[in-house]
């Protein structure tokens, strides 16, 4: 890594990227325009908290992922949450309660952490988890659902904290989404988005980027559906193969270099939506930003981990602040160390080199 790459700086002007887009996409809309320009403000005055923590030697990511639940109703394939058990049928035990996940906003709020990825299992199972995010108007909060557990209440709820964005789970068109999700899932999906449009909410769709289907969901057909329904933010999650049969699917950098491509030229001529990467080009960020250079995870039993798809913890939040488990020695080992700055065939680089991550807890 360049020894004059200024992490913090590439991570502010990532937010402010984002929120810039985000504006822009929202232009039209009166209520969310008006939200997001509030929400400007607070991701400025976040960014300089960071940025003094910084200078007296404290990192703050700008980004934290919290599962808030390892239930779900569906079983998508190759979910790596189910490969990992972090996803499981049975009724969930010892999981943190309403108030610990306040707690836990409450803190990344002082901290200024600008934005809070609500995933799951199936998040929305949490509502009165996404009752108190909607109290931290300073976050904003992705909520990435399948889309099944929408309803009046929560449609209700969408219209008064305009912080809280579901981003729907799709594959492309309706053959790959209910392939990979069930059938029925896509049309589940379109009537969402369009009691979405009705109601001048915004919401955004998440999509695992395969070899499969990397053309179809970067395609002016596939984004033009969604942009006629009202859709604002599209993230493209690249696949991380949990076993070897599905290693196929894990975009190479081919796929990878196509994809970047396709976002830069969305970007410049499609600014009705938003357009995020993840991983994305690691190479432009310095390597890998888990373990608390641009995010963490937090599973929702209050174990810290690195990244969703490297599910080691040394640490709970149960016991400790975000602040102090940042600092956890799984954390600090990673961050000192090179792992995050290497080379790697694709999707997740501490995936990939999962024994190296378990040897770091022994």
């Amino acid at each position: 890594m360049d020894k004059d790459f200024d992490l913090q700086n590439y991570l502010i002007e990532g937010v402010e990227g984002v929120v810039k887009d985000a504006l822009k996409a929202t232009l039209r809309n009166p209520r969310e325009s008006a939200f997001m320009m509030k929400f400007a403000a607070a991701s400025r005055s976040a960014s300089k908290k960071r940025r003094t923590a910084e200078d007296r030697g404290e990192h703050i990511p700008p980004f934290l992922i919290a599962s808030i639940t390892s239930k779900c109703n569906l079983h998508c394939a190759g979910c790596y949450s189910r490969c990992s058990h972090a996803t499981v049928d049975s009724e969930p035990v010892k999981q943190l309660s309403d108030e610990e996940w306040l707690r836990i906003f409450t803190e990344a709020d002082e901290m200024g952490i600008s934005f809070i990825l609500l995933a799951g299992g199936e998040p929305m199972l949490r509502r009165g988890i996404m009752e108190a995010a909607g109290t931290r108007q300073n976050i904003m909060f992705p909520i990435f659902t399948n889309g099944t557990y929408i309803d009046e209440e929560y449609l209700k709820l969408f219209d008064r904290c305009r912080n809280l964005v579901p981003i729907m789970s799709i594959e492309g068109g309706r053959d790959l989404t209910d392939r990979r999700r069930g059938k029925g899932i896509y049309d589940t999906l379109m009537e969402n988005m369009e009691k979405f449009r009705a109601r001048g909410l915004i919401f955004g769709a998440s999509v695992t980027v395969t070899t499969e289907n990397y053309k179809e969901v970067t395609s002016d057909a596939f984004l033009d559906g969604l942009a006629e329904r009202g859709c604002k933010a599209v993230i493209f999650v690249e696949y991380v193969p949990v076993t070897e049969a599905s290693s196929g699917l894990a975009p190479t950098d081919t796929e990878r270099e196509y994809l970047m491509d396709r976002i830069g030229v969305l970007r410049e001529e499609r600014s009705e939506m938003v357009y995020i990467a993840f991983p994305g080009d690691e190479k432009s960020s310095g390597g890998c930003v888990a373990a608390g250079r641009g995010f963490f995870h937090i599973n929702s039993h209050g174990g810290a981990e690195p990244c969703p798809f490297s599910p080691y913890s040394d640490v709970n939040v149960r016991d400790t602040s975000l602040r102090q488990a940042m600092q956890s020695p799984l954390f600090t080992a990673l961050r000192s160390g090179d792992m995050l700055l290497e080379d790697h065939s694709g999707g997740c680089v501490l995936y990939e080199k999962r024994e190296l991550v378990e040897a770091l807890l022994r």
